[in-house]
């Protein structure tokens, strides 16, 4: 069987991912199965997931997926370079190829900017764009032109991660092909097209309970109703205790702090009245906003530059049908996934449950309860 890998976050999952998994068994064959590796609890611009990860991954699998892995906080969480390094770490054990959307859908040209990116030349000209004071994806544009790619190829949300996917791919020798797909519509737009709407635009309406079920394929809205919200608004009290509470040291073992930059943090959380200002008060022409976003909700998880840089010993099985159990069952006997399952290493294990006591406390209605995590079981049809 072929198996066609796909990293997302599904925040929510909407029509356009639904679009997504119907083209995968178009362009690879209805026989193909399709694996899916999600964000968990917290999502990659640092704020929790709208809605439980095993909704989620319910919503994934009723709609068409065959098995949903979950991405290990410490991908999920990382930069665009971290966060497809790790999922393709990840899927390379088992995928024949990596689906994801790109705005240009143009392969040669993502292959070639991936490539420039990895050159022995490019290191040298960001070094140099960096020293001028530019931001970082400001120096990432001004190198690549200096090396002759196409920078223009990193101005828009998908081409970039989609970048980092071949580049990820190129790195470490996956075996996995690339399979990029047009991405319609504005991956932030604040109104939802109705074809292929934002996930943006979807969270603003659930935040401010407008209708949005018109917006997810119709298997998914029974998963959807009624499940519980979770905003950053909702957590941002507990946010703050936990920042105004920490030592210097912890402060700089975060991630994202290089250059003084955890320092400054450090300073405004301790002088800060909200976390908007906090992060406002932060933040440079040097360093973006979603960087700061990260640093923060590693502050309050608990999460240092250590835990982000080592490999995760396992990934989680969250939901899966038949053709995903077949899935599972192929990469265990081929020995070429062996960390599929419970959880080995203990330190991660305690990483996740105290993620998902935390990411509770971002529920609108109440807090939810601690030990949620232990308790978590695969999602199946009819069980």
């Amino acid at each position: 069987m072929k198996v066609i890998g796909i990293i997302a976050e599904y925040n929510p999952f909407h029509l356009g991912h639904w679009k997504q998994l119907r083209l995968v068994r178009q362009v690879a064959g209805e026989d193909c199965g399709i694996a899916v590796l999600m964000s968990g609890s917290f999502v990659q611009r640092g704020a929790p997931a709208i809605f439980d990860k095993s909704l989620r991954a319910r919503a994934a699998v009723e709609c068409g997926a065959d098995l949903v892995l979950e991405l290990p906080v410490n991908y999920a969480l990382a930069s665009a370079e971290g966060f497809c390094s790790g999922g393709v770490r990840v899927l390379s054990g088992f995928c024949d190829g990596l689906c994801f959307g790109t705005e240009s859908g143009d392969l040669n040209t993502l292959n070639a900017v991936a490539s420039a990116l990895l050159s022995g030349d490019f290191s040298p000209a960001l070094h140099r764009e960096l020293e001028s004071g530019m931001s970082f994806p400001a120096a990432r544009q001004a190198a690549l032109a200096r090396v002759g790619a196409d920078a223009s190829l990193l101005e828009k949300p998908n081409d970039i991660l989609a970048v980092e996917y071949c580049k990820a791919i190129l790195a470490q020798h996956s075996t996995m092909q690339p399979m990029p797909i047009r991405r319609e519509g504005s991956y932030h737009a604040d109104v939802p097209d109705k074809s292929n709407p934002s996930a943006t635009a979807l969270r603003g309406r659930i935040e401010s309970q407008e209708p949005w079920m018109d917006y997810v394929p119709r298997n998914a809205r029974e998963v959807f109703s009624g499940a519980a919200i979770h905003t950053l608004a909702a957590g941002e009290r507990a946010m703050l205790g936990r920042l105004r509470c920490m030592e210097d040291a912890e402060f700089a073992a975060l991630p994202y702090g290089s250059e003084g930059l955890w320092r400054k943090f450090m300073h405004q959380c301790r002088a800060g009245q909200t976390l908007e200002e906090i992060l406002t008060q932060t933040k440079s022409r040097r360093y973006t906003r979603s960087r700061l976003d990260r640093m923060a909700m590693c502050a309050y998880l608990g999460l240092t530059q250590s835990a982000m840089d080592t490999p995760a010993p396992y990934t989680r099985v969250l939901a899966f049908n038949g053709t995903g159990r077949e899935i599972l069952k192929m990469a265990r006997r081929s020995g070429r996934f062996p960390h599929v399952g419970e959880p080995q290493l203990e330190a991660f294990w305690d990483l996740e449950q105290r993620c998902t006591d935390l990411y509770g406390l971002f529920c609108v209605d109440a807090p939810e309860p601690a030990g949620l995590e232990a308790k978590r079981r695969v999602w199946m049809p009819g069980k």
